[in-house]
């Protein structure tokens, strides 16, 4: 289990994410507690914070980006699979973890998405575009599932090609291995924005970890 908590929370503007309390506990204590079950997670920090290593629970200092984060992290994981999770989504629902660990066990490389329910369109220089159909979009979560190997060799051939993505499923694409889609949770948003954290402090007061 990789945890890639370095940002800063810059749009947020409330500090680094990691440790972003909501509902009484740090977004990175969520996390853990999502994933205590892991026979190992690595998690990176944001520059100048340290925390003592746990039983399955090793820290180290982060990259500049959430890519070189990952990056880090993977080189010294172990095991056949590993799952990248961002510690600002919060809410992790058991039921869609288990779908792409099966899905990522039988093809090796997997994602969680969100169905849209909003129409879709271009900003045409402000004004309103073409639409797009929502059925052929989907929104993107985390965690996402991969074999190490795997993960890592496209990490590799992303960082000699000084290619940067977003997430990880866009570099293991460009190695030219299908990534699964897997039926995630529209609870599983992620914070971002102000605006999020109003809404996921109204979720924490009903969420059931």
């Amino acid at each position: 289990m990789l945890l890639p908590a370095a940002g800063s929370g810059e749009r947020l503007g409330k500090g680094p994410k990691a440790f972003l309390r909501l509902g009484g506990k740090t977004l990175l204590e969520r996390a853990l507690e999502a994933f205590a079950w892991a026979d190992e997670i690595r998690v990176a920090l944001p520059p100048g914070h340290t925390l003592q290593d746990e039983v399955n629970v090793t820290y180290r200092s982060g990259g500049a980006s959430r890519q070189e984060s990952v990056y880090l992290l993977l080189q010294e994981a172990r095991g056949e699979l590993v799952l990248v999770h961002d510690v600002a989504r919060p809410f992790v629902v058991p039921e869609a973890v288990e779908r792409l660990l099966e899905a990522a066990q039988k093809t090796g490389a997997a994602t969680l998405a969100a169905t849209l329910a909003d129409t879709l369109v271009q900003n045409w220089r402000g004004r309103y575009g073409g639409v797009l159909p929502r059925e052929d979009y989907q929104l993107v979560q985390t965690p996402q599932g991969f074999r190490r190997e795997l993960l890592l060799a496209a990490h590799r051939q992303a960082l000699a090609s000084g290619v940067s993505a977003t997430d990880d499923a866009q570099i293991v694409m460009r190695l030219g291995h299908a990534v699964a889609l897997v039926p995630g949770d529209r609870r599983m948003f992620k914070i971002t924005y102000p605006e999020d954290l109003e809404i996921a402090e109204g979720l924490a007061k009903s969420w059931k970890s």
